[in-house]
């Protein structure tokens, strides 16, 4: 036992020394190892046997089980680090709210601006007797786009940004992170995810872009995720609009995912302009 001890130990002392690179891999091999047998036990008793697609309600365990074990695998790597989930930009007071609130209430209107101008355009109708749906929709949706965007963001703008930064300028760790960020996607669903790729790029740097305007708090990139997540979720679970198909495919979005599209790149620069104009004077050196 004091053998393998001292090879944990010095394992860990070599990890701390090594690149960014490194130590983000090293991250997501743990993070794999951890969440495989999990993930095994939970889709066999889903029945569920890749490359079968996956149903909503069989991905939510999956989902779980990996966002669960997250928070563990960046406090071992905050504890390696000798730094608090407060240098990974969150933190719990009051004064998180603010941010959150104005980046739930920005993405929710980025979205509703978008499909209110394919409307107009006759690409989109509504469906305003599933309105309803929304009441048990509502609560549920938000609580787990809190839960996921969180989650998202501690692993990728903050503790992968965090890593990056050390080896890289702030750009480079920017796109890098953004990178990853579209590529951990397609653990769920490949086919549809690939051409939603370019899009989640672009969506990781405008959530680089919230946490640099924000001081390097996660707070208004968090509020942001949680948004787009909440309003999309909602209007597609309750059936709320449907595509005429009168709109051009490359603008609506492929497999009809607005992030596949030119209308969800146009929503997603829309937004970081606007983070660029609310807070000019914020200033964060990485």
């Amino acid at each position: 036992m004091a053998i393998f001890e001292q090879a944990a130990v010095q394992w860990l002392m070599s990890l701390k020394a090594s690149t960014a690179l490194v130590k983000v891999a090293a991250f997501f091999i743990t993070w794999a190892a951890l969440w495989l047998p999990l993930a095994v036990f939970i889709a066999t008793g889903l029945k569920w046997h890749p490359p079968k697609p996956l149903a909503a309600e069989q991905k939510l365990p999956l989902l779980a089980a990996l966002y669960l074990i997250a928070p563990l695998i960046v406090w071992g790597a905050s504890w390696v680090d000798g730094v608090s989930f407060s240098e990974y930009g969150l933190g719990w007071s009051s004064s998180v709210l603010v941010p959150l609130g104005l980046g739930l209430s920005l993405s929710v209107l980025s979205v509703a601006i978008v499909f209110l101008g394919e409307w107009a355009l006759g690409w989109i109708e509504w469906h305003s007797e599933n309105w309803q749906r929304l009441g048990k929709l509502f609560l549920p949706v938000l609580l787990l786009g809190l839960w996921i965007g969180v989650t998202e963001e501690l692993v990728f703008r903050g503790f992968l940004l965090n890593e990056l930064q050390q080896d890289y300028p702030i750009w480079v760790a920017g796109v890098i992170t953004s990178v990853i960020f579209a590529l951990s996607h397609l653990i769920w669903e490949q086919k549809n995810t690939l051409p939603q790729l370019p899009g989640l790029w672009l969506m990781g740097m405008v959530l680089v872009l919230a946490r640099w305007v924000n001081a390097g708090s996660l707070d208004l990139a968090w509020g942001l995720h949680t948004g787009w997540i909440w309003s999309l979720t909602c209007l597609d679970s309750a059936e709320l609009i449907s595509y005429t198909d009168k709109g051009p495919t490359w603008v609506t979005g492929f497999g009809k995912n607005p992030l596949a599209g030119v209308a969800g790149f146009l929503c997603l620069l829309g937004v970081g302009t606007l983070l660029l104009f609310l807070l000019p004077d914020s200033v964060w050196i990485f």
